[in-house]
């Protein structure tokens, strides 16, 4: 014992260190001197409350970490990680370790090591289980997307990490913003690096994104299919070029708003993949005649949609394109300033388009009546055909337009204000007989005139007619319509001010074969003659039906729905005047299933209406009550605790 007091020096008195290395146990040392330790078997708890004292020389020890380490070390050592959820623990330790498994490419990964002989049947079904995950991850299924602020390079780090053991990225859309930390090329390298199955890729607002990023990804995903670019100044054609090089299996290209992109990176588009299918052009200066004509004719077999947005093109590209469009079954031209009336016949001549199906035209000065005719008879398969804001096109060119497109089924005209009565009845007259819908709207050169039309060869293929805010359409007009359509099912006439029953009554009772969809918002000089004919004739096809602002509705209508209407499904009678005793009437119509109510704006409906409401909630899935300023807030809590199936606006 005496030699155990007389200890002194600098040597440890347990050889090795102590012998309870945890620090948690440092209450079984009892500090006796700068150089002596005692150590006391744990026999009871101490019950010294006194601080302790560590000798110095411990405190000096440094911690060792694996940060020392430079970037090179921690490489080879992360990309000998054996799976997916260790990498996805290490890229959460720090920003620096993120960005280390972010940089490494998947084919760097390596999970080779010195193993014993007898591990070695272990490490086959290891690497048999690795290539079953690595077939998941090639699928591709996962889809992402980065909005705003979210955006950043750090997440993209990190989403290519986590996603590689969760079946691959196959869809990412980033939605940028003006942030100063927003998405930079470094972020779509680590996708390149991380997601070698991406399949479709949309930047949207990237002004920081450049050719590095994009050409990293063409270097990293060759599976890329979809590629959508919009406001991104800084990609320009080399990108471009680098995505066809690279990315055979492109199928869709959208570029819009794109300062930097012309007509070489198309040019490479057109001649490097021959799988494309779509393509859309939109509000890019530099693109003109020689990038989209050369892409046209490169991809005459396989391009089915193209998309012309105020593009800088001439008659020269809407002339190749009637002459390679061979497979294009979908076509959209707007805003094409520089195309004139020589383009559009020079494309319906080329005999190229017999595949088109659906053809729409937007604000093109080039469309006369000599061009549209030739559009006509160049594309004989021709079904759906919409014209906006084309004021040159007058009733002469839309009557043998109809006459030529033989195999039309849908016919929109909006903001066309050369088109008149004549030219619209005139179509009806002289289309196909597959013509089943014709849509006017805003079309102000309409005038309400007694027309003498001969009903020879009534349009019964049309079962479908919408005519929308076209002032000068009234009651004369509309009843021709009921004469020259008999087959009507669906009907919009919503804000036709001008209309009254004399025009309406006609017109539904024509229908021979029971009117479904009726649309009469706006309509105000409509009375609940009209209702309770339709009711009479149509209850037991009708299903929906819109009386928005018709301020002459009134409670005998909904009588009326109550008592004839079977499979009425969604009723509005907003803005009219209604009253409880109305909405009493139709919870009282044992055979009445109504899933869409609106009385928004009906003032004289009140709390009254409560169980009214209540009982035709056990089918209503979408109840409008705004503007009712009669209903008080507690009959609405009332409502949206009980129907908690029914959407309910207040």
């Amino acid at each position: 014992m005496s030699k155990l007091f007389a200890f002194s020096g600098n040597d440890d008195f347990c050889p090795g260190g102590s012998i309870y290395p945890n620090p948690k146990e440092s209450s079984l040392f009892l500090s006796l001197g700068s150089h002596v330790d005692v150590y006391f078997p744990p026999r009871k708890r101490s019950r010294i409350s006194a601080p302790f004292v560590f000798s110095e020389e411990r405190s000096e020890k440094k911690k060792v970490s694996i940060e020392v380490l430079p970037d090179e070390c921690l490489f080879e050592i992360f990309r000998r990680l054996p799976g997916g959820q260790e990498k996805s623990a290490c890229a959460c330790v720090s920003k620096r370790w993120l960005t280390l498994l972010s940089n490494i490419r998947r084919d760097e990964f390596s999970n080779r090591s010195s193993k014993p002989e007898a591990e070695i049947l272990e490490k086959k079904a290891e690497v048999a289980s690795e290539a079953e995950d690595l077939d998941v991850e090639d699928d591709g299924y996962l889809s992402r997307s980065l909005e705003g602020k979210k955006a950043t390079d750090i997440r993209l780090a990190a989403m290519a990490v986590g996603t590689a053991n969760r079946g691959g990225l196959g869809k990412l859309f980033i939605r940028g913003s003006k942030s100063s930390r927003g998405v930079t090329s470094v972020g779509l390298g680590a996708i390149a690096r991380g997601c070698p199955s991406l399949k479709v890729l949309s930047l949207w607002n990237l002004s920081s994104v450049g050719d590095d990023g994009l050409s990293e990804i063409a270097s990293g995903c060759h599976q890329l299919e979809k590629l959508d670019l919009c406001q991104c100044p800084a990609i320009t054609d080399k990108a471009l070029i680098a995505v066809a090089k690279n990315c055979p299996s492109l199928t869709d290209l959208t570029i819009e708003s794109c300062s930097s992109i012309g007509n070489e990176g198309l040019q490479a588009i057109g001649q490097c993949c021959p799988n494309l299918k779509s393509i859309s052009i939109k509000d890019c200066p530099l693109v003109g005649d020689q990038g989209i004509a050369s892409l046209l004719s490169s991809a005459s077999y396989s391009l089915v949609k193209v998309k012309l947005q105020r593009v800088n093109i001439t008659d020269v590209s809407l002339a190749v394109l009637g002459h390679y469009g061979k497979a294009v079954t979908d076509l959209t031209l707007t805003a094409l300033s520089n195309v004139g009336e020589r383009g559009f016949w020079v494309m319906g001549g080329g005999h190229g388009l017999q595949k088109l199906k659906s053809l729409t035209i937007t604000s093109c000065g080039g469309v006369t009546d000599l061009g549209l005719e030739a559009v006509g008879k160049g594309c004989p398969n021709l079904k759906q055909f919409c014209l906006r804001k084309c004021s040159f096109l007058s009733d002469n060119g839309l009557i043998s337009f109809a006459k030529a497109a033989v195999s039309l089924e849908s016919l929109q005209l909006e903001e066309c204000h050369r088109i008149t009565q004549f030219g619209f009845f005139g179509s009806l007259l002289n289309c196909g007989a597959k013509l089943k819908a014709v849509s006017l709207v805003s079309c102000l050169g309409m005038k309400d005139l007694n027309l003498a039309v001969p009903l020879l060869a009534p349009c019964k293929s049309l079962i479908s007619l919408s005519i929308r805010n076209c002032p000068g359409f009234g009651d004369a007009s509309l009843a021709v319509l009921g004469k020259l359509c008999p087959q009507l099912q669906h009907v919009d006439l919503s804000g036709l001010q001008g209309i009254t029953d004399a025009g309406v009554l006609p017109l539904v009772e024509s229908s021979e074969t029971g009117l479904a969809k009726v649309n009469l918002s706006g309509c105000v000089n409509v009375t609940d003659k009209v209702v309770s004919t339709m009711t009479d004739l149509h209850g037991w096809t009708l299903e929906m039906l819109n009386l928005d602002g018709c301020r002459q509705i009134s409670d005998a209508s909904l009588v009326a729905i109550a008592n004839n209407c079977l499979l009425l499904s969604d009723l509005d009678v907003s803005k009219c005047a209604v009253t409880d005793f109305g909405i009493s009437s139709l919870a009282q119509a044992s055979h009445l299933n109504l899933q869409i109510l609106s009385v928004s704006g009906c003032p004289l409906i009140s709390d009254k209406s409560l169980n009214a409401l209540r009982k035709m909630g056990q089918t209503l899935l979408g109840l409008n009550l705004q503007n009712c300023n009669a209903i008080s807030s507690c009959t609405i809590d009332i409502l949206v605790e009980q129907l908690w199936r029914c959407d309910i606006l207040s």
